[in-house]
C-alpha cells in the first residue's frame, strides 16, 4: 500500500481568519501554525508547503496567562558589543502586539526553509480591521 504524496502544484489554499480577542496567545499560535503548516488537511506532506493562509486580527487583544506580562521576556540583539535589547511581554503587548503574536507563531513553525516559506503566509493585524476581504477569508474557532 502506497501513501499519498501531494505535490506542491496541487496544493490549493484557503484563507482563514482567527480573532484574537479574549483568546490565550499560545493557543492562537498553535492553532495558526497547525493551519500554516497543512496539518488540519488529510493531505498534508511534511516536505511540501501545504498550509493555507491565516489572518490574525486584534492582536492587542490577545491575553497572556498567570505572571507573564511582567515576567516574559523579548530579546533582540544588535550584533554590536552591549547591543542586548530586554523588553517584557507588557511593553511589546503595548508597543508591538503584532510582532508579540507573529513571534510566537514563528516559534511553533520549523526552523528552516520550508518554515520560512510558511510564516510568510501569515498576516497579523492589531485592529479588527485587515484589507484580504478580496479573498473571502473563513472564520475559524478556537476550542
Amino acid at each position: 500500500m502506497n501513501s499519498y504524496m501531494q505535490k506542491k502544484e496541487t496544493v490549493e489554499r484557503k484563507w482563514y481568519v482567527i480573532d484574537a480577542e479574549g483568546q490565550v496567545l499560545g493557543r492562537i499560535a498553535a492553532k495558526a501554525a497547525h493551519v500554516l503548516r497543512g496539518k488540519h488537511k488529510p493531505t498534508y506532506t511534511p516536505h511540501i508547503d501545504c498550509g493555507d493562509y491565516v489572518i490574525i486580527i486584534n492582536a492587542e487583544k490577545a491575553v497572556l496567562t498567570g505572571n507573564k506580562l511582567e515576567e516574559k521576556m523579548y530579546y533582540n540583539h544588535s550584533m554590536y558589543p552591549g547591543g542586548l535589547r530586554a523588553r517584557n511581554a507588557k511593553v511589546m503587548k503595548e508597543k508591538y502586539p503584532t510582532e508579540m503574536v507573529e513571534r510566537a507563531v514563528k516559534g511553533m513553525l520549523p526552523h528552516n526553509r520550508l518554515g520560512r516559506q510558511m510564516y510568510k503566509k501569515l498576516f497579523v493585524y492589531a485592529g479588527s480591521e485587515h484589507p484580504h476581504m478580496a479573498q473571502k477569508p473563513v472564520a475559524m474557532e478556537l476550542k
